[in-house]
């Protein structure tokens, strides 16, 4: 069972929050890529309540019935969790997320470094200033030209999404058969998230492409970092490339997987982050 509410936000802003709910031994926040809401992953919820994970997570402002805020960095959802934390009376959590919503994951650990345990990122965006790093290198021509239009403003983002069509050069046969199988939830967050019009989505490719505002480098949770070796959206060198900036980073590239064919590890990653998370937790409880 899932619960939705509207969280009320100062200045009469609001955020549509999910909430797994009952009692847990580690609450993970997730963070949804784009453009998705912010619906916990439907197929890992069998899982969560066998390691004892609570999943909450809201749907970025700009979607759904969360208030825009316009000009939003990576790191502004460093503020929404600890907003929806405070109003759920959680101290500690752990994060996790796919896409860009892994990168939302890490500025979050990055700037809430006493109260995130550990973080489990799946085919994360790296930041646009990463020294370094050739950040457009490896992606589908449709990939980059969605993140090249950002680049040049709010107008051009706006103008390329009225005329992009779908190209199925981003996806990877291990894709396709991705959405086929339990992965065919993602059908559904796009769609949802996509009901009222791009919006959402233009918000955070303009936000991919601006200083995040939280460097990865100062989060002190252990980070794992998975990527498939083939993914045409994202490659793995932003992952690989993260996985050298944290302090306390694994790095797993998974061969033959792209950028939705990846989630067939989520399974493994949430229960590495249970396991991190609960010790973690044990540690700090115990130190006190």
């Amino acid at each position: 069972m899932v619960t939705e509410t509207d969280l009320a936000l100062p200045g009469g802003r609001s955020l549509h929050v999910h909430d797994t709910g009952g009692p847990a031994r580690l609450t993970v926040f997730w963070h949804h890529g784009t453009p998705n809401t912010g619906a916990p992953p439907g197929p890992l919820l069998p899982l969560a309540r066998e390691l004892g994970v609570r999943f909450v997570s809201f749907d970025r402002p700009g979607y759904r019935t969360s208030t825009p805020v316009p000009g939003r960095t990576v790191g502004n959802a460093a503020g929404c969790v600890a907003a929806v934390a405070e109003a759920l009376g959680i101290g500690e959590f752990a994060l996790m997320g796919h896409s860009g919503g892994s990168s939302h994951a890490l500025a979050c650990a990055a700037l809430l470094p006493e109260r995130v345990l550990a973080v489990a990122s799946l085919a994360a965006v790296a930041p646009f200033d990463a020294a370094g790093l050739d950040w457009f290198g490896g992606m589908a021509a449709a990939s980059a030209a969605a993140r090249r239009a950002a680049t040049e403003g709010r107008a051009a983002k706006e103008k390329h999404e009225a005329a992009a069509e779908f190209d199925p050069d981003v996806f990877t046969a291990a894709d396709r058969a991705a959405l086929a199988g339990p992965w065919s939830w993602l059908d559904d967050v796009v769609r949802a998230a996509l009901a009222d019009g791009p919006g959402g989505l233009i918000d955070d490719d303009l936000a991919y492409v601006a200083p995040w505002g939280g460097d990865p480098a100062r989060i002190t949770a252990p980070v794992l970092l998975v990527h498939g070796e083939q993914d045409r959206m994202v490659p793995a060198t932003h992952s690989a490339w993260l996985a050298a900036r944290c302090p306390d980073a694994e790095y797993r590239p998974t061969p033959g997987d792209g950028h939705l064919s990846v989630l067939r590890h989520a399974a493994d990653a949430l229960t590495w982050l249970a396991d991190q998370g609960t010790r973690a937790s044990e540690t700090t409880t115990g130190a006190r």
